[in-house]
């Protein structure tokens, strides 16, 4: 179950994030949920205001002055100033913070957009998390985008759009079967090379099953 909710610099739709987050707030689970700004994604709060963050991560070079005001307005808002020349992006930053604090299971809206070297570094995230037993999902209105472990299974019924997408991560991916797909795979090696076999599948029974021997799959569900 997700524990932490991190709002990044990049492309955030207002009301798809903001509707997932009253949704949650309507269930009662504001309380056991940690909302992150990394950087710039604290003026999506600041739009947002009936929603305030728990933690404020980043060197904040790209928050604007009204940001920089939003940001100094909330007295119960934990900061984290970094220096703006460091190895890690404010995202990955946020969420090794957020890790060390106890985080099990983190979803990331505004870490896709136009800027393809973060998207590509927040991705990286998803492995990164997975080497320390941390769950890491990637969202925007259009796509949710995890690890799938082997074993893993979905429902026709509550998938996240129409379509599902796999890619192979750091090397091959040995043994992948699907079943309940409308293009079934059974112990198949998935590589680099053919990753092309794998997109845009579809879910065509009422549960689909994802199982594999080896490697890191990575999971697109996407949208029109």
């Amino acid at each position: 179950m997700i524990d932490t909710i991190v709002m990044s610099g990049g492309n955030i739709q207002d009301g798809f994030a903001l509707g997932f987050l009253k949704k949650r707030i309507e269930e009662g689970k504001r309380e056991s949920l940690n909302l992150v700004a990394a950087d710039k994604g604290l003026e999506w709060f600041m739009r947002n205001p009936e929603i305030t963050p728990d933690l404020a991560v980043g060197d904040f070079d790209s928050l604007s002055e009204e940001g920089e005001a939003y940001m100094r307005s909330l007295s119960d808002l934990e900061i984290i100033r970094l220096c703006p020349e460091k190895d890690d992006s404010d995202t990955q930053s946020a969420v090794n913070h957020i890790i060390e604090k106890g985080a099990r299971d983190i979803l990331i809206f505004g870490a896709t957009g136009t800027r393809l070297d973060h998207v590509l570094a927040n991705l990286g995230l998803l492995s990164m998390g997975k080497d320390k037993g941390v769950h890491i999902s990637i969202a925007d209105q259009w796509n949710y985008i995890t690890l799938a472990e082997s074993g893993t299974v979905l429902k026709r019924d509550s998938q996240f759009g129409k379509y599902v997408s796999f890619f192979t991560v750091g090397g091959d991916v040995d043994g992948l079967t699907l079943k309940g797909f409308k293009y079934p795979l059974n112990k198949y090696r998935l590589t680099v090379a053919d990753s092309g076999l794998t997109v845009s599948n579809e879910i065509a029974e009422e549960t689909a099953e994802i199982t594999y021997d080896s490697g890191q799959l990575l999971m697109i569900m996407s949208r029109d």
